[in-house]
């Protein structure tokens, strides 16, 4: 028998989702609270009884929505952010519902075979090599991670040392050759697997950011033993692209590993106006890219790739006796991430791809990059505002008169919540970060925030 209540709840909660981003429009961007007021109308009174499950969910909501970004609406370029979609939303709500373990394919098939179909599509999409082997991670971090733990041992094992019999102590040093200006993900990345400042030759790069290929080549050619190089598909602040054709001709010469983090410059490839940034990506040993960004799923959801599946499942596998499926060849999802326990990501991901197809995927991607182009020309026609970058894909850094006036006027942006920016310090300068990616932007939020950055920094100018 249905649980009246249950059902009630559960349709509450489906009409709040769909007035809520019904709302997303006209939202205002900026949390009328702050985190201490959270953090406090929060705090549980544990001398409480228990409480019923409507009663729970509409406190929820009323605590909540004070302190909530508005992530999901139109005019959100701060970072670079998808937005959940709500077909991927109804995935992920009933990825949840079926509370499914997603460690091995014995116990959930479904979990695991939406993984596998998934995944081959996305490397369809991005046009890697197919057979390589894909893990559903939480976010680009962990995804690069679990793509350089494979990394780290398969270049040990190349030069004869056995991480899982020997461990890290005493093994040779791997050398990490990197551009100048890799995502601080990626650092931490590193950082988690044991790799200090000593062992990392940084490459000088171009304007835009991106490395320069006569300064990787003598950067390779002045190191020895195992190494690790990384690119970058996507520079967070520019968008700008490696030159991968001549990286991956001189790391495959070198014998290393090359990995290249895609997190969101990775879905070019999706596409026909863009694709020829992403020439030669499929060179490379591995590839990290985000669900979250321009596949607009939910979050916790990004794509570790690896192109020698044995080399993955080698860093990933958790061996146990008592875990089903473990040796009888087929692919279990634990095996390529770090985690045994976790939700079926797989699903929204699916429902994504499903829903938009690759020509809508093509079309978004392409879209997204035309309206960034939009914001730099309206915005460099200003007197005294700098568009910083070669705008290539979907970011566009600009400068306003002074560094100090760059950050007032962004503060302004955030305050005045029209539109929502981030800032950044990127070569030397103070910049406005703008991150187009959200599903839902239209050339007409392009000019309604280009008219609010504009009337900020006036009054910022104004006011010197």
């Amino acid at each position: 028998m249905v649980d009246a209540d249950l059902s009630k709840v559960l349709a509450d909660i489906a009409v709040y989702a769909a007035r809520r981003r019904a709302e997303d429009a006209e939202r205002r961007h900026a949390p009328s609270a702050t985190y201490p007021e959270q953090v406090e109308r929060f705090r549980i009174d544990l001398s409480q009884a228990g409480a019923a499950p409507d009663d729970v969910i509409r406190e929820l909501i009323a605590l909540a929505e004070p302190g909530l970004a508005a992530v999901t609406a139109p005019r959100f370029f701060g970072w670079v952010m998808g937005a959940s979609n709500m077909t991927g939303v109804a995935a992920d709500w009933l990825t949840s519902v079926w509370g499914q373990n997603a460690g091995n394919h014995l116990a959930t098939p479904s979990a695991a075979a939406a993984e596998e179909a998934s995944g081959n599509a996305l490397l369809e999409l991005m046009q890697l090599p197919r057979g390589s082997s894909v893990g559903f991670a939480t976010g680009a971090t962990m995804a690069s991670y679990t793509c350089l733990s494979a990394a780290r041992m398969e270049v040990l094992r190349r030069a004869g040392w056995d991480i899982e019999a020997d461990g890290m102590a005493g093994s040779p040093p791997i050398t990490v050759v990197l551009g100048e200006e890799a995502h601080s993900t990626i650092f931490a990345g590193l950082k988690y697997l044991g790799f200090g400042e000593r062992n990392l030759v940084k490459v000088a790069a171009d304007r835009n950011g991106a490395i320069i290929a006569r300064a990787f080549a003598e950067a390779m050619a002045r190191v020895s033993g195992p190494v690790i190089a990384i690119a970058q598909a996507g520079h967070i602040n520019s968008g700008s692209f490696d030159p991968f054709v001549e990286i991956a001709k001189v790391a495959q010469a070198k014998g290393a590993w090359l990995h290249i983090d895609g997190a969101f410059g990775l879905w070019a490839r999706a596409t026909k106006t863009h694709r020829h940034l992403g020439e030669g990506i499929e060179l490379a040993d591995s590839w990290s890219v985000d669900g979250h960004k321009w596949l607009q799923t939910p979050y916790d959801c990004a794509y570790a790739i690896v192109k020698d599946r044995e080399a993955h499942v080698r860093a990933m596998r958790i061996p146990a006796s008592y875990l089903p499926g473990a040796g009888d060849g087929m692919r279990n999802p634990s095996d390529a991430v770090p985690e045994l326990s976790r939700r079926a990501r797989g699903f929204s991901t699916w429902a994504m791809i499903r829903r938009l197809g690759a020509a809508g995927i093509a079309e978004m991607v392409s879209r997204h990059c035309a309206l960034a182009r939009r914001f730099a020309q309206q915005l460099s026609a200003e007197a005294g505002v700098e568009v910083l970058n070669d705008v290539a894909l979907n970011q566009v850094a600009v400068h306003f008169g002074s560094d100090a006036e760059t950050r007032a006027v962004i503060a302004k942006v955030q305050s005045d919540a029209v539109c929502f920016v981030g800032g950044a310090q990127w070569r030397g300068k103070a910049i406005m970060r703008i991150s187009v990616t959200n599903e839902n932007t239209t050339e007409a939020d392009v000019d309604r925030s280009v008219e609010a950055m504009l009337s900020a920094w006036r009054a910022v100018k104004g006011a010197n």
